[in-house]
């Protein structure tokens, strides 16, 4: 036994040739991972700077990477000229109230898509499947129509049951995902300790199915936060407007750009997803194993 071990251990044990292939490998990906998160925060980074900028800056032939005079006043500009925080607000009524529909909708359809082999659970995987096909130039002039008849159009509730109908066939497959990855025996042993289904389904799946809610609330958050098509043509009003609306107001009509105001006022628009991320990823990887039968 003791020999088996030893030579598995000196089986583990890389040759002189792995060893100098590791080495040369290792810096090789250090590398490409260092240069994909550039590529990643330069965006972020442009946006940072640009804000800071004075008027002369962004107009010079010449800029400096950095701002010279860095100042607020891009950010006052913004938020004056746009109405920034009313705008910030229909955003974000809008894309709360959108992630706890769909949340709340997709949590028990899903479980039924993936649990109970019925009739329904090829019409509603066809269903999923259908509507992400469908671009949106298809569906606005019909979609527009039916809202108009009810009331709907400027309306942020109209603008909240677009977006809920948008993101819930997606939403349902990735629930379907996390509902399919818990192990039915784990149900099977809560009902033979005596449990109910009701308490089955809170004391044990719902545990384990914590990052796939976190997951669907975190994708639908930002589809609604980040919106522009459909509010564009359901909200006229400047007092409904959401904030992608908002942010196309600092493109003229002969396609000037108020770079600074922008930058700022994009910078302002991403604090929200990013407060809403942080607060919610811990439970990414948490309830992995929330629930489950110990041996």
């Amino acid at each position: 036994m003791t020999q088996a071990i030893a030579s598995a251990g000196r089986g583990t044990r890389l040759t002189p040739s792995a060893k100098r292939t590791r080495r040369i490998t290792r810096p090789l990906q250090y590398i490409a991972l260092a240069a994909y998160v550039v590529f990643l925060g330069f965006p972020l980074l442009f946006l940072l700077i640009t804000a800071f900028k004075t008027p002369q800056e962004l107009q010079s032939p010449n800029p400096a990477f950095l701002p010279q005079q860095p100042n607020l006043d891009n950010f006052f500009a913004a938020i004056e000229k746009a109405n920034l925080i009313q705008a910030a607000g229909n955003s974000l009524f809008v894309a709360v109230l959108t992630t706890v529909i769909v949340t709340v909708i997709s949590l028990p359809a899903a479980y039924a898509l993936a649990r109970f082999r019925t009739m329904l659970r090829g019409i509603a995987t066809g269903w999923i499947l259908l509507s992400q096909v469908f671009p949106f130039i298809l569906i606005i002039i019909p979609l527009f129509l039916v809202l108009k008849q009810i009331g709907l159009i400027n309306n942020l509730f109209g603008l909240v049951l677009v977006y809920t109908v948008w993101s819930l066939p997606f939403a349902l497959w990735m629930l379907q995902g996390y509902v399919s990855g818990v192990p039915i025996e784990l149900e099977e042993a809560g009902s033979m300790d005596g449990a109910s289904r009701i308490r089955v389904l809170r004391s044990i799946v719902l545990p384990l199915l914590a990052p796939g809610l976190v997951a669907t609330s975190l994708f639908t958050f930002i589809s609604s936060w980040n919106e522009f098509f459909f509010a564009l043509v359901l909200i006229q009003d400047p007092s409904l407007q959401t904030l992608p609306l908002t942010l196309a107001r600092f493109v003229g009509a002969e396609g000037q750009v108020q770079l600074g105001q922008l930058a700022a006022a994009s910078l302002l628009a991403t604090i929200p997803s990013l407060v809403f991320f942080a607060l919610i990823q811990r439970r990414l990887t948490s309830g992995l194993t929330s629930g489950a039968v110990k041996g």
